[in-house]
């Protein structure tokens, strides 16, 4: 029996390097997503590299990145793309396949194509807006209506952001209107951006009653990290948004889909808050017009009244001379006729012809009398009417214009007392007065504690009171059913 042919470990490894050495002698380019960065304090990195069908995941391979090349990759990536190297990110990598008989395969990593991760963030911006295009939410937060007053504005942004300090600046400043606001703070640049605001998001939405608005400011500067406004999750949540969303993240570029679908983008924080504060500027300035529109209207309305009475007057008195005058002719030629008759009875019937002219003449004088006094009456009559109709047009307009300017104050009163009121009841929200009755804040790595986030027995707790902050240390668990 011949004896086995036995290799010690490193013999097969030289022999593997070796190998490898001469089959993959030339540089390729791979593509791949970057699963995990794995940067270590000494500035190198060695990711991880995956291909995917989906979500399963058929190839996986580790990498090399020296500090050198990964700073220079780094600075070219923020140039470009606007976002350092991160994970989840599809990359062209330029790479040379060694082997290592203490770590084994691996790809050493000598370059990025930064164009090519640009291309794939594009991509993703496109089928984000392709999603939401499906799903009828693009313009589905600007169709909500906007208030009248939007005076209490749920603020989400970093609490040291430079762009919140912008924003109120610009609300304080102003001292015709008040604004009620409250900060809900998160994060709004980089990967935990997303999960962040929609958190914030979903706070506000359970106390969406105390509030018109939801603003999302962030100062501007460099802009890296702002392809989080593109992922479809933080798009959709502000799209579906029962509370119209505006944005203001301070940037030059193209639209990120987080301000295609908000309700309104502003391109700085200022800007947004000068439109909130015109919003109030425009509601008086259309109070001012229309009290000068009544104020217009109701002179002339009494200029036309005014005219109409005074063209009646004229008429009446016109026609009354007229009918006058005919009268007076008429008689005339009565009279006429009589003389001319009488020249042709007999000088025994004179006498009778002359009592019966001056009866007729009685009797004409007073017709005419009269009729006079029935013209006098219904001229007088008729001024008396238009005067005081005139006049009764006058003191309801007078009472309209009260009313109004009366019904308007109130109106405005009551919103503002409501307001006032909510303002009040949200407050009352603040964890400062649950802190206030006594309670204190748990925190566990700094979330609260649940299900999902338990310590453990030795671990640190920051427990929060309204006055003091305080460490503890886990030494007993138990778990209620």
């Amino acid at each position: 029996m011949s004896e086995k042919k036995i290799f010690t470990l490193e013999q097969v490894a030289r022999s593997i390097k070796k190998t490898l050495e001469e089959r993959y002698q030339s540089t390729y380019w791979v593509k791949a997503e970057m699963h995990k960065l794995n940067r270590f304090p000494s500035g190198h990195a060695f990711p991880e590299l995956v291909q995917k069908d989906g979500q399963r995941i058929v190839a996986q391979m580790s990498g090399t990145l020296w500090k050198q090349q990964l700073e220079s990759i780094n600075r070219k990536f923020v140039e470009v793309v606007k976002e350092p190297l991160k994970e989840g990110t599809q990359l062209l990598l330029l790479v040379k396949v060694v082997f290592s008989e203490n770590f084994g395969l691996s790809l050493l990593i000598l370059d990025i194509d930064p164009s090519f991760s640009l291309g794939e963030l594009q991509r993703q911006r496109e089928e984000t807006l392709k999603k939401l295009a499906e799903k009828g939410l693009i313009n589905k937060n600007q169709q909500l209506k906007f208030p009248i007053l939007p005076k209490r504005i749920a603020v989400i942004s970093a609490e040291a952001s430079k762009g919140l300090s912008d924003f109120m600046q610009v609300l304080d400043d102003q001292n015709n209107y008040l604004f009620f606001t409250m900060l809900f703070p998160a994060y709004l640049q980089g990967d935990v951006a997303v999960n962040s605001i929609i958190a914030a998001l979903r706070k506000i939405e359970k106390v969406k009653s105390h509030f018109d608005v939801v603003v999302i400011v962030r100062g501007g500067g460099a802009e890296v990290g702002m392809t989080c406004y593109n992922h479809y999750d933080l798009c959709a949540t502000i799209a579906d948004f029962p509370l119209p969303v505006l944005t203001g993240i301070g940037h030059s570029t193209n639209l990120t889909v987080a301000e295609m679908v908000a309700y309104h983008n502003a391109i700085t924080p200022s800007k947004l808050a000068t439109l909130l504060v015109d919003s109030f500027a425009e509601f008086e300035r259309d109070l001012l017009q229309m009290s000068k529109q009544i104020s217009s209207t109701s002179k002339k309305v009494l200029s036309m009244q005014q005219r109409d009475l005074n063209f009646k007057t004229s008429f009446i008195s016109q026609q009354g001379r007229m009918t006058i005058k005919l009268f007076r002719q008429n008689l005339e030629n009565v009279k006429k006729n009589l003389t001319m008759q009488s020249f042709l009875f007999q000088q025994d019937e004179k006498r009778d012809v002359e009592d019966f002219s001056k009866l007729i003449v009685q009797q004409t004088n007073k017709f005419l009398a009269f009729q006079q006094n029935i013209l006098n009456q219904r001229t007088t009559l008729l001024s008396t009417n238009f005067r005081q109709q005139i006049q009764s047009e006058k003191a309801s307009l007078k009472q309209t214009n009260r009313e109004f300017k009366l019904f308007s104050k109130s109106i405005l009163q009551k919103r503002i007392d409501a307001l006032q009121q909510l303002e009040n009841q949200t407050k009352l929200l603040h964890p400062d007065q649950v802190l206030k009755r006594g309670y204190a804040i748990v925190r566990y790595k700094n979330q609260s504690i649940s299900l999902n986030n338990q310590p453990e027995i030795n671990d640190e707790l920051e427990i929060e009171t309204l006055q003091l902050s305080l460490s503890a240390k886990v030494e007993k668990k138990l778990i209620k059913k």
